[in-house]
Parts: structure tokens; C-alpha cells; sequence
């Protein structure tokens, strides 16, 4: 049986979950955040940011403190950056934990993640679910943002197939942030694949995309990190239709899934499910073709 662990992690008050294949770190003094993922043997994939603030306007500083967090879509700093400065209730479950926080006073919502190690194997199940505490319906999305180390490179899975019979419509769709530089060095536009390397000196880019496939994927030092969540074609995704999005800075790369939109009506929740993949030692150069024969060697 997996036995939850109260340690001290990357400054935090944690509980660690670990098994034969990997362990993670969950913070109980603010969040909730999963601080850390090592594979076993491997370290810490994920950027900690311990003093990177955002201006929660007239209210106060949301930290980011890096590791992995639930937000909800769209992004407004008003409701998106409140604050989740206070310690998390921690309840066993089986082959994992939950975390809650607090209810956000001014939304009503109360946010909580499940954390599961379903076997012995690299895969973690995340749910993140979104629940309404307060008195009146909300429209939002799940929002689940993972901050990884630099020095890697993302994948981000692109459709290739034809859209219809005739081949004549269009079968993907790319959205960009304005900051985003169409000719930045740091993003190869495959036809399968894009790549996104995590170098940058300065700046920030940021993309999005409806992502049928389901999963991303970043690659650091022999490890290959993979998170996948369900894709819905009928459904409506904020920021012009993406589901998936991935950010970079010279300080973290974000992979990042969003759910559909939806409307929590008082007392009702939504949840969103991540399940992570971690493989390693693995081989990997930046050519999309090597990507692609990793891909379907690993049966991602």
C-alpha cells in the first residue's frame, strides 16, 4: 500500500508520494502545488520559482512558486491571480492524496487536486477538479499548468492527416500570444511535430492549439516527460479553441491543458484528468523525424 510521506521539499512543507519508478513532491503549506517529479535516479523536472510574484490588481501577490497548479480559464487577473498563499487540507485516498484549499472568497470556487500512482510503473493520474461554493452559477475551464526546468525541449503533437475526403480544408489551427515572434529561434515548425526549445536569454513565447492527439511532451537531459488529457472536438475551448498550449521564458517552460468550457452551477463541480508518463533513458536530437520514431517507439 502507498504510504504518504510529510517531508520538506524545495522549502516547502510537502508530502511525498514515491514508488519503484519515480517520486513527487505536494506542498501543504500553500497551493496546492506538485513542487517535484524525479524519475528514479533523475531530478527535480520541475522549475521552482520560489519569488516570482503577479499582481493580484488591489488585492494582494499570487505566487507561482513553479511546480505543477490548477488555474481556470479564461485568464483574467482579477479572479485568475488570487492569491493561494495559505496551507492545503491533505486527505489519503486510495494510492494517493488529495489536496484541497480554501475557498476563494471572492469566486466561490474551491479548487483541489487528486494525486494517484495507479501502479508501480512512471505514470501519475492527476484529477483537478473545480468546485462551486458559492451562490451563483460560473462559467470557466479547467486549466492544468505544469512548469518545467529550462534547457529541454517541448513536443507538441500537430494534426497531419487531411481534414476531409478531398484534402481541400484546413486540419489545424495554431494560435499565438502577442509577445510571440512568428521567426523566434526557438520554435521549429514541423509538419508533425512543433518544437520548442527551452533556451531563451530573453522574452517570452507562447502558443496554442485544439489537440486531438491529447498529449505533450518535453524532453530534459535522457528523460521524456509526458502529460495527456482528453480531448473533446465538439466542445468549446477558450482562447480560440485551444486545449493545449505551451509558454516559455528564459526561467521555465509551461505545458499546459485546458477543458472544455463550462457552467458550474452552485453545489456542482467539474473535473479535469492529467495522466503523466515519464521515459527514460531515452534518445533524443532535435530532428522531427527522431521524434516521430520515438513517438511510436514508445507507443505515446
Amino acid at each position: 500500500m502507498l504510504e504518504p510521506v510529510e517531508t520538506h521539499y524545495a522549502g516547502h512543507d510537502c508530502v511525498k508520494l514515491a514508488n519503484e519508478s519515480l517520486a513527487l513532491w505536494v506542498t501543504q503549506d500553500v497551493g496546492p502545488r506538485i513542487i517535484g517529479l524525479e524519475v528514479e535516479g533523475g531530478e527535480n523536472l520541475f522549475a521552482v520559482l520560489p519569488n516570482e510574484p503577479l499582481d493580484y490588481p488591489g488585492e494582494g501577490i499570487f505566487y507561482l512558486y513553479g511546480g505543477h497548479r490548477l488555474w481556470y480559464a479564461p485568464e483574467d487577473p482579477h479572479r485568475t491571480y488570487i492569491p493561494d498563499n495559505e496551507p492545503v487540507e491533505v486527505a489519503n485516498v486510495a494510492g494517493g492524496i488529495r489536496v484541497t484549499q480554501p475557498v476563494e472568497e471572492k469566486t466561490g470556487i474551491r479548487k483541489s487536486m487528486t494525486i494517484t500512482l495507479p501502479d508501480e510503473g512512471a505514470r501519475v493520474v492527476v484529477d483537478h477538479c473545480l468546485e462551486n461554493q458559492g451562490g451563483m452559477p460560473i462559467e470557466l475551464a479547467p486549466w492544468a499548468i505544469t512548469k518545467l526546468k529550462t534547457g529541454g525541449v517541448a513536443i507538441l503533437p500537430q494534426a497531419s492527416g487531411p481534414a476531409d475526403e478531398h484534402g481541400v480544408l484546413p486540419n489545424r489551427q495554431i494560435v499565438l500570444w502577442p509577445y510571440t515572434q512568428m521567426n523566434s529561434p526557438h520554435i521549429t515548425w514541423g509538419d508533425r511535430f512543433i518544437l520548442v526549445q527551452a533556451n531563451m536569454q530573453e522574452g517570452a513565447i507562447k502558443l496554442g492549439f485544439p489537440n486531438p492527439e491529447g498529449w505533450l511532451g518535453y524532453v530534459l537531459g535522457n528523460t521524456l516527460f509526458v502529460k495527456s488529457a482528453e480531448y473533446q472536438p465538439d466542445a468549446f475551448y477558450y482562447d480560440q479553441g485551444s486545449s493545449s498550449e505551451c509558454y516559455c521564458n528564459p526561467r521555465l517552460l509551461e505545458l499546459e491543458t485546458l477543458g472544455p468550457r463550462t457552467h458550474i452551477s452552485p453545489g456542482e463541480a467539474v473535473t479535469h484528468r492529467e495522466t503523466w508518463s515519464l521515459f527514460a533513458p531515452i534518445d533524443f536530437t532535435l530532428d522531427e523525424d527522431v521524434v516521430e520514431m520515438l513517438v511510436e517507439s514508445l507507443e505515446i
